[in-house]
């Protein structure tokens, strides 16, 4: 709209000039229009929309058409840096080893969408050999009904740490061709040591844990989980919930909320257990001063 009533004004202000002419008759009017606005989506992000027409001239009268460009806030583009393409992207490996706050470019694959938010979508993704966590990526609304789970993408960021969890953050994303589903690992040998943190945000899966104390309910009794770490939430809030392992070590885990919320299988699952019950789990391993597993399944063990 912006762009349109520009192109008016200056048809306008080209008219007036030819209107008044020059004492050879002839009139030579320059004109620009600088500038962008930002409107609609694209298929990777929201659409920067930008018209440029300076250092255009209109001579006998005539104006210069204004000129059009647009480009996806889900390309390299529109963050300013340059197109990310089949060259740039990274191994697993190579990520891993990358500079933290360094520009990485990877190939990666939806699992799971966590939360998308003025434009902003945070996603669980994983290849055959790693995992990333996207956090706050470009993402129009539109774009992020598309990232159904098996969905590839180019993504293009800065390898974040935060409380031990390794992210990409401020990043811009494109759809290619490919499909992966990860199958649940199952790394419950792994529980309570270092090599666990190698499959960090991985889709893993704990088999054969017992369910312990939470903490206190109301009445002081002891509770299979609470609502937040600290049992100050409500229904909709995290859950938190701890078992054990054969060594009788405890671990808590969380069915964290905006990824599965409380109409979900799990969080109804996890607002069943008893203390003693035995179950089997599946979850995405994310980590926050130390491993808090994502659950997104619940069932009694086999």
């Amino acid at each position: 709209m912006k762009k349109r009533i520009s192109l008016l004004l200056a048809l306008a202000f080209v008219a007036a000039c030819v209107g008044c002419g020059s004492k050879g008759g002839s009139s030579e009017v320059g004109s620009a229009a600088s500038g962008s606005t930002v409107e609609g989506s694209s298929q990777a992000g929201s659409t920067t929309e930008g018209s440029s027409a300076a250092g255009s001239t209109a001579e006998d009268g005539s104006a210069a058409e204004s000129v059009e460009e647009s480009s996806s806030a889900g390309s390299m583009e529109a963050s300013g840096a340059e197109t990310a393409s089949a060259q740039d992207v990274m191994t697993y490996e190579e990520y891993m080893a990358a500079d933290l706050d360094s520009q990485v470019t990877v190939e990666t694959y939806v699992q799971a969408k966590q939360s998308w938010w003025e434009d902003k979508a945070t996603v669980y993704s994983q290849d055959e050999n790693g995992a990333y966590f996207l956090y706050n990526m470009a993402c129009s609304e539109e774009d992020y009904e598309k990232l159904a789970p098996g969905t590839k993408i180019r993504v293009t960021g800065y390898k974040s740490e935060w409380s031990g969890e390794i992210e990409i953050t401020d990043a811009t994303f494109e759809i290619v061709d490919g499909n992966y589903i990860a199958e649940a690992k199952d790394v419950t040998e792994y529980l309570g040591q270092d090599e666990l943190n190698d499959f960090q945000n991985q889709f893993v899966a704990f088999k054969g844990l017992v369910v312990e104390a939470a903490g206190k309910g109301d009445d002081g009794q002891d509770v299979a989980f609470l609502y937040n770490w600290d049992g100050s939430g409500q229904d909709g809030d995290d859950l938190y919930f701890n078992v054990s392992n054969e060594k009788g070590d405890t671990f808590t885990f969380t069915v964290e909320s905006y990824l599965c919320d409380n109409t979900t299988d799990v969080y109804a699952a996890v607002k069943e257990l008893n203390i003693g019950d035995k179950i089997d789990l599946e979850g995405f391993m994310y980590w926050y001063e130390g491993p808090n597993p994502h659950i997104t399944s619940v069932t009694p063990a086999e």
